[in-house]
């Protein structure tokens, strides 16, 4: 399966922001066991993009 057209859309904005604020994006994943996007920004900052484009940060 490949990522939605709402995960992407959701997946540049989130980048866009992170870099607005000079955060650097050091991985990223599409995982296709759960059909979610993974990104880890600077060291702690984990966050996760749902199918429906809904963006989960830890």
């Amino acid at each position: 399966m490949e990522p939605t057209t709402e995960q992407l859309k959701a997946f540049f904005d989130f980048c866009v922001r992170a870099s607005e604020l000079l955060q650097t994006i050091e991985l990223t994943r599409y995982d296709k066991r759960n059909n979610r996007i993974a990104i880890l920004v600077g060291q702690t900052i984990e966050v996760e993009i749902l199918s429906s484009g809904e963006v989960l940060i830890r």
